[in-house]
């Protein structure tokens, strides 16, 4: 999910690979991103966030969209639903476990567990899926030697991504990113909200491009499409 070459890589396998089943896009039917005029820098508080200011110190410009999907209230599980009415924090780690734990990182996991889980250095990180499906993602939590939680309130859980969290972890990195999971119940309105936020940025020096975020169009469209696939493989993990 980060703007890191090998994140590209396994998006474009990925996509490619479902893509080509119809029932993929009906499948994710559901999922919508947010206008870019409405998800800006203006707009969005992420952007203003103490963690975008310090990672991102020369405002370089980003690739960054917003996926939303919403659930009717009774298809949730109950449990969930309780502990969010009572201000809890299960709804939105049970998204994460989905996120994480489910069938749209697998792909991804499997290949990042060949290539940098050891017994040294990435042993207290998150690697199996029995993990990825339990664990509460409170701050500090590492996924996969790509994803540190930052920050974490009742609704929602903040990642940055990009590359190894045992790289420059108070510093901008040459590739750099946040992921932001939001789980809100409205009661009122009868339906939970789930949103995926992605921030990709050049952190460390100015950027050669000012116009254009670190991914090219052919690459957003692919990180969209995989994003989708993240949300919805989730809601799993939320319904009854």
């Amino acid at each position: 999910m980060g703007p890191s070459l090998l994140s590209k890589t396994l998006q474009g396998i990925t996509v490619t690979s479902l893509a080509s089943v119809g029932a993929f896009f009906v499948w994710t039917k559901h999922c919508q991103f947010t206008p870019d005029s409405q998800f800006t820098p203006a707009t969005e508080p992420l952007f203003q966030s103490t963690w975008y200011k310090k990672f991102n110190p020369n405002r370089n410009p980003t690739t960054h969209d917003e996926c939303v999907r919403r659930l009717p209230l009774h298809k949730i599980r109950p449990e969930l639903l309780e502990d969010a009415r009572n201000g809890g924090t299960k709804l939105v780690e049970a998204f994460s476990q989905g996120v994480w734990g489910g069938l749209g990182f697998k792909i991804q996991r499997l290949y990042m567990e060949k290539k940098y889980r050891n017994d040294t250095t990435t042993a207290h990180q998150l690697w199996t899926p029995q993990q990825l499906k339990t664990s509460t993602y409170d701050v500090g939590t590492e996924v996969t030697d790509h994803f540190v939680v930052l920050d974490k309130t009742p609704t929602s859980i903040l990642f940055r991504c990009g590359d190894s969290p045992l790289h420059n972890p108070d510093t901008p990195r040459p590739s750099d990113g946040l992921f932001g999971l939001t789980a809100k119940a409205d009661f009122d309105k009868g339906f939970a909200e789930f949103r995926l936020k992605s921030i990709f940025f050049q952190g460390e020096g100015e950027a050669q491009e000012k116009t254009q975020g670190p991914m090219p169009s052919t690459l957003v469209w692919l990180h969209q499409l995989y994003t989708k696939f993240f949300m919805e493989s989730a809601m799993r993990y939320v319904k009854q």
